[in-house]
């Protein structure tokens, strides 16, 4: 049975941060992944996912924001690798609607960059989108996307330059705790070490069984549409986006490459039973409002029928707060679940928590609203 320092279940996101954090600190980590690196069998696919500061869910994620940010920096710097592009996020939605008046709050409290524009002034600067009269546009200069799989990719690279251990296409069948270790059996083989992280993503259920975290898995269609050329471009100032609608929550990017835009409801609930069970088919369902929300906001997409699509899961708390914490009755032990389909961005801080958690068990946890213990997860 091969021993380590770590092992880390599951290299999507938060997983192959949290390899980087504990390899950059000379410890001989594994990383065990049942599928590719940077596959699209869980969360942590589709090209592009957004990071901002215009936080509505939470004003104490901009601490977490602010340290993403800077860790992504870092890596880029690294690896050499061109992982984010700032292209401004464009926020549309009704004045007292819950995100507007969400991202205000956090704005009031945080003071990071934000203009806000009168729906003519948004349509002047942003020609292809539309904005209601009765509606108001929030702008953020510093936001942008951020290329999820090469991000992905280039953490474990730099995992393993720094000397951690990856095991692909192996699937966790148990796990366990004796004699002071952590010890993981796959489906090829075992293995041990003082620390374990778990960073399972839709498969959280399966592999910490023991907790009954509350965390339903759903089902989100990730779709390409076309669009002309000359539209839409980053190159031509398009902003990533989203749309705060009284009956969804779309979001969307620039054209990158040229010709294809992805649009996504963020919004809805299809839930899945299991998550080797997801239909990665689109289904009669996805199209018609997305095609909607194109007709009446973006009018020069070409919204009769997808480029191509792909099926992405959400893992969803209650209260729609990560949980970031070590296990309550293992010592050893700290997971990451429940990323509410907003996660992503904030793989370089949660890999330095979770690095931090195993390492130092008495120390206090850092961001108390994403314990596992908070009122909205207990039972």
């Amino acid at each position: 049975m091969k021993t380590f320092d770590a092992i880390v279940l599951g290299i999507g996101g938060m997983g192959s941060a949290a390899l980087h954090a504990l390899a950059r600190r000379g410890l001989s980590v594994l990383g065990i992944e049942q599928f590719a690196i940077g596959h699209d069998r869980g969360s942590s696919h589709g090209e592009y996912r957004i990071i901002r500061r215009s936080y509505f869910e939470h004003p104490d994620y901009i601490p977490l924001v602010d340290a993403s940010f800077e860790g992504w920096r870092a890596l880029e710097k690294a690896s050499g690798e061109r992982l984010f592009e700032r292209t401004g996020l464009l926020v549309v939605g009704n004045r007292d609607h819950a995100v507007i008046e969400g991202i205000e709050r956090a704005h009031s409290r945080y003071r990071f960059a934000l203009e806000r524009l009168t729906p003519d002034a948004a349509m002047a600067r942003f020609p292809g989108f539309r904005v209601a009269p009765d509606q108001i546009a929030l702008f953020e200069p510093d936001a942008g996307m951020l290329r999820v799989e090469d991000c992905v990719i280039t953490m474990c690279q730099q995992a393993l330059d720094a000397g951690a251990t990856l095991e692909t296409g192996q699937t966790v069948r148990r796990w366990w705790r004796e004699d002071g270790q952590c010890v993981v059996e796959t489906d090829r083989s075992c293995f041990r070490a003082a620390r374990l992280i778990i960073a399972a993503g839709p498969w959280t259920g399966t592999i910490l069984s023991d907790l009954e975290l509350p965390i339903r898995v759903e089902r989100r269609m990730q779709m390409w549409f076309r669009t002309p050329e000359s539209a839409y471009r980053a190159a031509d100032r398009a902003p990533v986006f989203c749309y705060a609608l009284d009956h969804g929550f779309f979001y969307g990017f620039p054209a990158e490459p040229a010709g294809a835009m992805k649009i996504a409801e963020h919004s809805g609930n299809d839930p899945v039973g299991s998550a080797d069970e997801l239909v990665r088919a689109r289904l009669p369902h996805d199209l018609p409002r997305v095609q909607g929300f194109i007709r009446d906001y973006l009018p020069l997409v070409h919204g009769d029928e997808t480029v191509r699509h792909s099926a992405c899961m959400y893992s969803m708390t209650p209260d729609e707060h990560f949980i970031v914490d070590r296990h309550p009755s293992t010592p050893g032990v700290a997971f990451a679940a429940g990323f509410s389909g907003h996660g992503f961005k904030f793989a370089p801080a949660i890999g330095e928590l979770l690095a931090k958690l195993v390492l130092d068990p008495a120390a206090p946890h850092p961001y108390e609203f994403l314990r596992c213990d908070r009122a909205a997860i207990l039972r």
